[in-house]
């Protein structure tokens, strides 16, 4: 009899094991495919009548929050690698401007930088969520996530692109002096509201389904 107990219970332990690494894979292709779909269509962008305000950064924190740090890095690099292809297909004029100066350059812009902006958020996200800011956390990371894209994208794209003609045109327009203005001048405005709009979306969404989920 305790011979079948225990094996019963292995049993048990290494189906609850395999039922749990089977929801950590579907959760995570349903957050990729949420992300592909929010990138290629109008449901990751919400128009003004001055900004499109990009949204797509927002179930990458989701995934981040409800799944774990892994899976927002993976949803970030899924991101980058759309946004990557955009270079390719014409979705994205610029990046498709900036390819044909450099590949690498791009790549970096595009992947790396989303990479570096899910990695960092994902683990200060499980950081604070352990601590005193467990409620604040995903308020926090909600609003980080968009901003740390700008940063890292801008930042890339300043670093491998501001002294090409294509750049000084745009610094040009904007009247802008050095890359820091530049930046600011872009994308500043804009940076901020998706940071806003990161805080208050995938913010609450991200308390409202942990609740739902029960998650931690």
């Amino acid at each position: 009899m305790d011979n079948t107990s225990m094996l019963g219970r292995k049993t048990n332990e290494e189906s609850v094991g395999l039922s749990s690494k089977t929801r950590y894979m579907v959760e995570t292709a349903l957050m990729i495919a949420i992300v592909l779909i929010m990138g290629n269509t109008v449901l990751g962008t919400i128009p003004t009548p001055f900004l499109k305000i990009s949204i797509v950064t927002v179930p990458v924190a989701l995934a981040a929050m409800l799944i774990g740090p892994y899976a927002g890095i993976i949803c970030g690099i899924v991101f980058g690698l759309n946004s990557f292809a955009g270079a390719f297909t014409g979705a994205s004029g610029m990046l498709s401007t900036l390819f044909t100066i450099s590949p690498i350059g791009v790549f970096v812009t595009a992947v790396v930088a989303r990479f570096l902006d899910a990695t960092v958020v994902s683990f200060l996200f499980k950081a604070l969520h352990r601590g005193k800011l467990k409620q604040a956390s995903y308020y926090i990371c909600g609003a980080l996530m968009p901003l740390f894209n700008t940063v890292f994208f801008m930042g890339s794209l300043c670093l491998f692109f501001y002294n090409t003609d294509y750049v000084q045109g745009l610094v040009a327009k904007y009247d802008a002096h050095g890359p820091f203005a530049f930046v600011v001048a872009m994308v500043g405005v804009q940076a901020t509201v998706e940071a806003l709009i990161g805080c208050l979306l995938a913010g609450t969404l991200g308390v409202i389904l942990s609740k739902v989920l029960k998650r931690a």
